[in-house]
């Protein structure tokens, strides 16, 4: 995969002052073992973090770092750690990592993870050492060999350093990492549903509260953090705060860099390490290269298949969550997707909903059957088999799945996209109803779901 510096056409090289998630990268794309990592600085942060700070010193740093979830919910980090019961009798306690990466058209974290493996390791030692826990977990797609294969060699690096185990650089502080590789579900992405997968029952998202921070992993205190978010940890503590924010663009409201992307008919489809804020135009036309001769933009995703779609008007817009929240939708993973002039509408959504359907854990009513019955409703219109009423049966199912109409947030992730096409395209919509259909009241459709 392609992974580019900040200025457009690669004229400014990746520095630690401008990236400091990727400049340790490698040309050749191998990974960044132990010896070159502490080379390039590695686990200079953690040892200032062991050295120099208290735990309440370093969670107070990340929180006036401003630093959020890169995992696409975007909750402040600090504020998260800042959750984690300050009780010292309670001294079972654990540090996940969420690098359950299924999001359709999402693969930072995987990159990563595959070439600094390290990045991640220190990460999560200066976070357990902020949350005092002494037990971690890497709960990784299970589809990510590589990415496996490489944590766990570095993870042993790491231990044959004495930056993992028992009294880490003197100070009487124990933690231990594992790797574990899911069994492949779309929902573990969700952080309750991933702490069942992890002891081994049905994924299914948990009631909160209780939160995760007081009833987690086996009952414990549980702290659950996306792999990018954990990588921006050893800048913010090794380099400082104000320098942390001063790398967003003016307007920004989120702090730092983010790994954004996009994909599609582009001429160079990639990943790049760009300031929040950066204006959502320039990352399709000066990293990505504008549209593949033949093709135009019809619409685009800014973070994910869970992200409404925008029009090319709203390229304008800025990259951080306020900034596309200004033109209707979220920022999400950061990834974007183009969607070109030869694609019907119809047919994406339909394979889109049809993906959510089948990710469902099927633990509330409305994603159960809901999601199902959109598929089908989507497939009649596919097919021009259409009834009239199915396209505002088809806006009911967004409200009923809408934001707080579920146990969890995959339903209303799934109709975004579909309710936001309809605005846009209801034309394509309306086409693929049947001309000789009787008009059938909305939701009043029967759907054999499963027929």
């Amino acid at each position: 995969m392609t992974l580019t510096s900040f200025g457009p056409a690669n004229r400014i090289a990746r520095t630690a002052e401008t990236h400091p998630l990727t400049w340790r990268l490698r040309d050749d794309g191998e990974p960044v073992w132990f010896d070159e990592y502490q080379a390039k600085n590695g686990y200079a942060a953690a040892r200032k973090a062991f050295a120099d700070l208290s735990q309440d010193d370093i969670v107070q740093t990340v929180k006036d770092a401003g630093l959020k979830g890169r995992g696409g919910a975007g909750f402040p980090t600090g504020v998260k750690w800042g959750l984690m019961p300050k009780d010292e009798s309670m001294n079972i306690r654990y540090l996940l990592c969420n690098a359950d990466e299924m999001e359709p058209n999402t693969w930072k974290d995987r990159m990563l993870m595959e070439q600094l493996p390290h990045l991640l390791i220190e990460g999560m030692l200066i976070s357990a050492r902020a949350l005092k826990t002494y037990r971690g977990y890497i709960f990784l797609r299970g589809e990510y060999t590589t990415a496996a294969k490489h944590l766990r060699r570095a993870v042993e690096e790491a231990k044959a350093a004495g930056l993992l185990g028992k009294n880490i650089l003197g100070s009487g502080f124990d933690f231990e990492l594992f790797v574990h590789t899911g069994a492949g579900r779309y929902i573990c992405g969700e952080e309750t549903a991933l702490i069942n997968s992890l002891e081994g029952r049905r994924a299914n998202p948990r009631s909160k509260p209780p939160f995760p921070a007081a009833v987690g992993v086996w009952g414990k205190p549980t702290c659950v953090n996306n792999v990018e978010t954990l990588c921006n940890v050893p800048a913010i503590i090794g380099d400082g705060v104000e320098w942390y924010k001063s790398l967003a663009r003016e307007g920004s409201e989120d702090h730092g860099t983010k790994l954004m992307g996009f994909s599609g008919k582009v001429k160079n489809p990639g990943l790049w390490e760009l300031p929040f804020g950066v204006n959502a135009r320039e990352l399709f036309e000066d990293y990505a290269g504008g549209m593949r001769d033949g093709f135009k933009l019809k619409c685009w995703q800014p973070g994910g298949a869970g992200t409404g779609f925008l029009l090319p008007e709203h390229l304008d817009a800025q990259m951080y969550a306020g900034g596309i929240a200004k033109v209707g939708t979220r920022m999400g993973t950061g990834l974007a997707m183009a969607v070109d002039d030869s694609i019907n509408m119809v047919s994406l959504l339909r394979n889109m909903e049809q993906f959510f359907a089948r990710e469902s854990c099927g633990f509330c009513t409305p994603c159960r059957d809901g999601l199902p019955w959109s598929v089908k409703l989507l497939m009649a219109l596919e097919k021009g088999q259409g009834q009239q009423g199915d396209i505002e049966t088809l806006l009911g199912l967004v409200g009923f799945l809408g934001p707080g109409k579920t146990f969890c947030a995959h339903a209303p992730g799934a109709v975004e996209p579909l309710g936001s096409a309809i605005k846009y395209f209801r034309p394509e919509f309306e086409a693929g109803i049947a001309p000789t259909s009787a008009a059938v009241p909305p939701l009043a459709r029967p759907i054999v779901v499963g027929a």
